[in-house]
């Protein structure tokens, strides 16, 4: 994704990880033309982008007082564009656990990505054991109702994990979303947030001793997403 500069990150500036919003929160900008397009470093479809809808989603980066790290998505999968956004022109916010509920408009539902959310929405699995929801394309559909899944999008999935997932616990999230992928014939690609950021369950179920995590202040490796080593 490219980036453009970030407002200035004083030293006395506080650090806006706005507890109001986590990563993968899909933002309504209210003013985004005037503030977000201009600049040499706005790449030239991001003012079509926001004519099209003018939603962002929040990024795991580091913002100064006052502005939340966003994500523009555009037409393509190549025009993504990271940028800083101002507290006060957010007029609203869904985080992925919002979005479990909505429903696609129309002939959209037979969609595969959507046909795997209503399977795992619907399940008595170890899925409901967790504060969880839609990320990538599908969240982004049911969010802003702009068409943005295709017949090949995966399911992207965040699972809020604050507390330790032991082995079953991990093995039964990995089996409830291989059933749910099978049946509805796409991929499922399902991150934890943990303590120490966005880690993917995939590489928990491996049983790597050592995983990747994104966080704010960027991405490491570590022994143990709960400990922080």
């Amino acid at each position: 994704m490219h980036a453009r500069a970030a407002p200035s990150l004083e030293a006395h500036a506080s650090r806006a990880d706005e507890p109001r919003w986590r990563a993968h929160d899909l933002l309504r900008i209210a003013r985004p033309t005037a503030r977000l397009t201009s600049g040499a470093d706005a790449p030239d479809w991001l003012r079509a982008a926001f004519a099209r809808t003018p939603f962002v989603v929040v990024r795991r980066a580091p913002a100064p007082s006052g502005f939340v790290a966003v994500g523009v998505r555009g037409a393509t999968r190549a025009q993504r564009f990271g940028t800083w956004v101002p507290v006060a022109d957010i007029d609203a916010a869904y985080s992925p656990e919002d979005l479990v509920a909505s429903e696609p408009t129309g002939e959209r539902r037979t969609l595969p990505a959507f046909v795997a959310l209503a399977l795992l929405r619907d399940a008595r699995s170890a899925l409901q054991d967790f504060a969880w929801g839609p990320t990538g394309s599908a969240g982004f559909e049911l969010a802003a109702h702009t068409a943005t899944v295709s017949t090949s999008s995966d399911l992207d999935l965040l699972i809020r994990t604050p507390e330790r997932c032991d082995a079953p616990a991990i093995r039964a999230l990995v089996d409830v979303l291989a059933n749910a992928s099978t049946h509805a014939q796409t991929r499922i690609d399902a991150q934890l947030d943990t303590p120490a950021g966005g880690v993917a369950l995939a590489e928990l179920a491996a049983g790597k001793p050592r995983v990747l995590a994104r966080a704010v202040d960027g991405a490491r490796v570590v022994t143990d997403p709960w400990g922080l080593q």
